[in-house]
């Protein structure tokens, strides 16, 4: 949006609050240019005059409402108010559900009065909620919109590292493509202690990055900080069956069964992989009964194609496999 054209929805947004409009309806106009032009000041100024002048009305007129309008209003209310923790979390909800608008440019969220109070912890929970939906964010466009956020997450993590919010903070750089990134993370996090989180980002971010044999040494170490941990060695296991190791993958799944006996992905992990490795009939006949009760059509999908090309199985009973598989 030009510059022109933001000053047009300010204007449209102050006509609307204080000529017997409605001041919701001014924000949703003042929203409107903030997503056009995320970092221009003018819709954040009329935004906190509004905040000033409305406050009874916006909150009553706010209060439950989840839509991007009101979630992006809000984020910058709190900043206002000082609560900058809610400020980061709702600015990453409101990131996550539309990451094609470059939210983080907003001149509040690089401002050091956010940067400097704002907590680790909260900071953490805002870069997971940008992935909540599922979005590709390998992009050269996603990761330019995502450069604020990095720049938050070097400023937050380098004056308080926390271990676990560092590691939880990885995986959005680690789902940009900023893998070196990702990887310095983890490294300031075991710098102050290492924990089960950091390994399993860091085996993570070596997996993206095809190297499974240092994503497996990572969640080795996961596996010792966290021995009773069932997922962690289905994740190794998993590992091990991109590698071909599939009695390794199967020996590993049958571990985590003892912490997790009534887990169904590890269940049919455990039954794909032995499956694959000595031909089992009864084994595949076991995945075949657990397939349809797992939620990952893409899991269940790869766990039945590796099972099927398991040795001498019974045609029909490959057939039978097969036709569990999504499309």
């Amino acid at each position: 949006m030009s510059d022109q054209s933001v000053a047009v929805g300010v204007g449209l947004a102050g006509v609307m609050a204080h000529c017997g409009g409605s001041p919701v309806a001014a924000v949703e106009l003042l929203v409107g240019a903030i997503a056009s032009s995320p970092e221009a000041p003018e819709p954040y100024a009329a935004l906190a005059e509004l905040w000033r002048e409305r406050r009874p009305e916006l909150e009553k007129g706010l209060a439950g409402d989840g839509s991007i309008s009101a979630v992006t209003a809000q984020a910058y209310f709190f900043f206002l108010d000082g609560a900058v923790d809610d400020a980061a979390m709702a600015l990453g909800s409101v990131t996550g559900a539309r990451p094609d608008v470059g939210w983080g440019a907003a001149p509040w969220f690089g401002d050091e009065r956010f940067l400097g109070a704002v907590s680790a912890e909260a900071l953490a929970e805002a870069c997971l909620r940008t992935l909540d939906y599922g979005h590709d964010l390998d992009t050269d466009a996603m990761r330019e919109r995502f450069a604020p956020w990095f720049h938050a997450i070097e400023a937050v993590g380098g004056r308080r590292p926390v271990p676990e919010s560092l590691a939880a903070m990885s995986r959005l750089p680690r789902a940009c493509g900023r893998h070196e990134l990702a990887l310095a993370l983890c490294d300031r996090a075991d710098a102050v202690e290492p924990v089960m989180w950091t390994a399993v980002a860091r085996g993570s971010t070596w997996r993206g990055m095809g190297d499974l044999d240092r994503a497996a040494a990572a969640f080795e170490s996961a596996v010792a900080l966290d021995p009773a941990n069932w997922s962690l060695f289905l994740d190794l296991a998993d590992i091990r069956a991109e590698q071909g190791d599939f009695g390794a993958a199967a020996d590993l799944a049958g571990r985590g069964l003892e912490h997790g006996p009534g887990e169904i992905a590890l269940r049919a992990a455990h039954a794909a992989y032995r499956s694959r490795h000595s031909g089992s009939p009864e084994d595949l006949k076991a995945l075949i009964a657990l397939a349809p009760h797992l939620t990952n059509p893409t899991y269940r999908n790869q766990l039945i194609d590796h099972a099927c090309a398991g040795p001498k199985l019974p045609r029909l009973l490959v057939a039978m496999a097969r036709r569990l598989r999504t499309n």
